[in-house]
């Protein structure tokens, strides 16, 4: 296949140009190299360009006439957002939009949306389901949110084919250890531990002790990232095939807590560090577990990387070896 992946250059989006590349399909990635690295595309073209700019992405849809976009270029800092919402809303919101009406005018009509689990907020039901309801609580849901009601028209009056995939916590490193998670600032809490391992941070904070949950604290669903980009390949698969859009949860079901994560990061790396128990923050659900009983089901998907200490392991390593 031929697939136009922006955002490339990014953590998850460089592993799935990995999963891709090494299948032998012809790549070509956009990113604007804001927050992505040139040295994480391992295979394909990259052009350095901004999906917002309506006429060079036509320009490169065109000349390029690829069977499908996997559209992972996006502002992701939470806090960020809340601070800065005009930022969010343009990148992701209106960015993408001028993408889609690229793909629109060139008659490129399959496209598969990296969303969130930020678009559910604080959950009524877990694990979540697709049909929960949607009531974000923060912009960057919110401009995720849009995006996919966007696409439900643009599927109902252009025929735009899309599946849009809510991930809940994506982490780890490609396992042979050549990309990685590499945020400026780095705000997950996996690599943030791992930094405090490494002794780059004074210690890690756990925000919240007393949440409604076996140890008191926060319960995510940790989902290794080359599960992922898997995932991004059936869904793929699956919308040419079916031409069926449709919204698909991205986690494993089960959670873990900060504290379980910390304990497996201290046995994984033999370090031990300074942890810090603070206030709560606010905005930060108990628990946040996806119901991935579709992912499963409809596109067949085997996770292989559910382990925490493989996750945390392969993270380790990256950040040990780390080459950008």
């Amino acid at each position: 296949m031929k697939i136009l992946i922006t955002g490339g250059a990014g953590y998850i989006g460089s592993h799935t140009v990995e999963l891709f590349g090494k299948l032998g399909h012809d790549i070509m990635v956009i990113d604007n190299l804001s927050k992505g690295h040139k040295e994480a595309v391992l295979y394909g073209k990259l052009v350095v360009a901004d999906t917002g700019n309506k006429e060079k992405m036509k320009e490169l849809l065109s000349s390029f006439k690829p069977d499908a976009v996997i559209h992972f270029a996006a502002s992701i800092e939470v806090g960020e957002s809340v601070k800065d919402p005009a930022k969010f809303f343009e990148n992701n919101t209106v960015n993408t939009l001028r993408l889609l009406e690229a793909m629109v005018e060139t008659k490129v009509n399959n496209f598969i949306f990296s969303s969130t689990a930020a678009v559910y907020g604080n959950p009524i039901k877990v694990p979540i389901p697709e049909t929960h309801p949607t009531n974000p609580i923060n912009p960057y849901g919110k401009s995720k949110l849009f995006i996919e009601k966007i696409l439900e028209d643009f599927n109902k009056s252009y025929g735009l084919n899309y599946i849009s995939l809510r991930y809940f916590n994506a982490a780890g490193a490609d396992p042979k250890g050549r990309i990685g998670e590499s945020h400026n600032p780095e705000t997950h809490l996996i690599p943030l531990i791992l930094k405090a391992a490494k002794g780059e941070r004074e210690s890690i904070k756990i925000f919240g002790t007393d949440y409604p949950t076996p140890d008191g604290t926060c319960i995510r669903d940790f989902i290794h990232v080359c599960d992922l980009a898997d995932a991004h390949l059936l869904a793929l698969e699956y919308l040419l095939e079916s031409g069926e859009s449709g919204v698909f949860n991205c986690g494993y079901g089960k959670g873990f807590s900060v504290k379980e994560v910390i304990t497996t990061a201290k046995k994984v790396t033999g370090k031990d560090f300074k942890v810090d128990e603070t206030e709560r923050r606010e905005g930060d659900p108990p628990i946040l577990v996806a119901d991935s009983t579709e992912l499963k089901e409809k596109l067949n998907w085997k996770p292989k990387y559910e382990d925490l200490e493989f996750i945390i392991r392969t993270a380790w390593n990256w950040e040990l070896n780390r080459r950008f």
